[in-house]
């Protein structure tokens, strides 16, 4: 036994060792294993002096990835590569410009794209509003856009950067346009005659008809499945989508319906020194369609706040015709057809995102689009809404600190606690995507190239000169294509009055409507015809 005891002590020695080299093996494996495939991946990207093609350099702008269509290269993506601190260097780059945010993601415009929409609007606006605009509605599926344009608009230095982006018809107002427009039936029909030969909102509300009415032919011409009639102060939000997408809402509808409605939401905004309404604004009233209607009724009062109506302008929406046979406009609000009643539903989560005196200049540049006299007669001559004709009467006789004062009483929402009410009952409601989306634009480059590249193509002088023109005053049209009053000659005028007595009776036009009243029993459909 004693020597069966030795013979084991003795083996014991020789155990722990070979265990104690096995786990200093295994410890040395996992501490070369790491280091050999970081000295690994590090040969890889430094093999030939140069870094490969990796993911991030795959991101970001350069000649040699997918193109945004249409623009310059943005001075961001050189600024680390060129030692001139000369701005006008920054502007003048002619390389293309990708889209950094995803790789080889681009506004396509083929005939796989289906369906084709397409957006109308008059507009007399300048670049800081018709692009953000325009581009985040290319972002969410709009491929061609129909633009009638007319002062600021017009003039050389906005409309050469309209006219070098893709999907883009600018149409001018041109006397050939206007004599064009004096024969069309419109004129001896009697749906829009109630608006005819009046000034301001009324004028403007029958040139939207009429150029919606030119727009359907270019549509059906260009092979667009959808059209809609937009301004340049409001946004589609495809709320209710898989993705965030109105090429997916429209997709999705069913094939007998002719029309689909947009109610509109307002913007709510909270300071009085707003400049960019796109990227600063972030609260909206939400519709009446999309509320309770005890919710609705029941925070009236506070979401009024002693301004006419629930929204400070119109509470019917837009909306957006399937192109067919027979179409028509039916007011700037809905479209009709000379053949059936259209089918329409209305979408129950998208909207459209008005964005309506959203900066304390509206006030004036509103004022200054209207010659009518500051008294409460003739403002009901030449605005249809009760808010418009106050902001009208009170920028045309108040000071500017009274203005600003009304201003902030009636359309700034100031009061936190007031708002924080009304987003917890849902009458308010935060919507950041557009924000994000004209943010996203903008700092990648994309408008400053676009302007950039115009800039290009005129003279300097030529250039600068027109800009100075067109920022002179909203009241100062193009000379090119001067504003006209829409059926002032005599001829068309007396050939209207003439036909009109002979003429079937159509289903009248939509205008711009308020929402429900706060007396339940006093509240009509106010999404039905006039």
């Amino acid at each position: 036994m004693a020597g069966m005891h030795t013979s084991l002590r003795s083996q014991l020695p020789s155990s722990n060792s070979n265990h104690h080299f096995f786990t200093a093996k295994i410890l040395l494996l996992l501490t070369l294993l790491p280091l050999s495939l970081a000295l690994f991946a590090f040969v890889l990207q430094w093999r030939g002096g140069g870094i490969v093609d990796d993911p991030v350099s795959r991101w970001s702008p350069d000649d040699s990835h997918t193109k945004f269509p249409g623009m310059d290269t943005s001075p961001l993506a050189t600024v680390g590569h060129s030692s001139s601190s000369d701005c006008s260097m920054l502007l003048g780059h002619s390389n293309a410009l990708s889209f950094p945010y995803y790789r080889d993601w681009k506004f396509k415009f083929d005939s796989d794209l289906k369906p084709k929409i397409c957006i109308t609007t008059s507009t007399s606006a300048g670049l800081d509003q018709i692009l953000p605009w325009m581009f985040y509605h290319k972002v969410i599926g709009v491929s061609t856009f129909f633009l009638f344009v007319e002062g600021k608009a017009a003039s050389p230095a906005v409309s050469k950067v309209l006219e070098s982006i893709p999907g883009v018809k600018v149409i001018y107002r041109t006397r050939e346009l206007e004599e064009q427009q004096a024969k069309s039936r419109i004129w001896n029909e009697t749906w829009l005659s109630s608006f005819f030969y009046k000034p301001c909102n009324y004028e403007l509300f029958v040139k939207q008809s009429l150029n919606m009415e030119m727009a359907i032919v270019m549509a059906r011409d260009a092979g667009m499945d959808w059209i809609i009639h937009l301004d340049t102060d409001e946004m589609i939000h495809p709320a209710g989508a898989r993705e965030y997408s109105l090429r997916q809402i429209l997709l999705e509808v069913p094939g007998s319906v002719d029309m689909v409605v947009f109610p509109n939401y307002e913007s709510s905004v909270e300071r009085d020194d707003i400049k960019d309404p796109f990227t600063e604004v972030s609260l909206f009233k939400k519709n009446y369609d999309h509320l309770p209607k005890d919710t609705y009724f029941g925070m009236y009062k506070e979401s009024v706040r002693g301004n006419p109506n629930y929204f400070l302008t119109y509470g019917n929406g837009k909306s957006a015709a399937r192109v067919q046979d027979h179409l028509r406009p039916n007011g700037a609000h809905r479209w009709h057809n000379y053949m059936k009643t259209p089918n329409e539903i209305k979408l129950e989560e998208a909207a459209v995102l008005h964005y309506t005196y959203a900066k304390f200049s509206d006030l004036t540049s509103r004022r200054d689009r209207c010659g009518c006299k500051p008294t409460k007669e003739d403002v009901k001559r030449c605005f249809m809404l009760e808010f418009d004709r106050a902001a009208f009467l009170i920028a045309s006789t108040a000071t500017e600190e009274e203005m600003l004062n009304w201003y902030r009483e009636r359309v700034v929402w100031t009061d936190k606690t007031v708002n924080l009410k009304l987003l917890r009952k849902g009458i308010l409601t935060r919507i950041y995507a557009p924000m994000a989306i004209v943010q996203g634009l903008r700092e990648s480059g994309v408008f400053s190239s676009l302007i950039s590249s115009a800039q290009g193509t005129l003279s300097k002088d030529k250039f600068l000169a027109s800009i100075d023109s067109s920022n002179s005053s909203s009241a100062v049209a193009s000379q090119s294509h001067p504003s006209r009053k829409i059926g002032r000659n005599q001829e068309s005028q007396a050939t209207a009055r003439k036909t009109l007595e002979m003429t079937t009776f159509h289903e009248a036009a939509v205008p711009p409507l308020s929402p429900p009243i706060m007396d339940p029993d006093l509240v009509m459909n106010h999404d039905s015809p006039a």
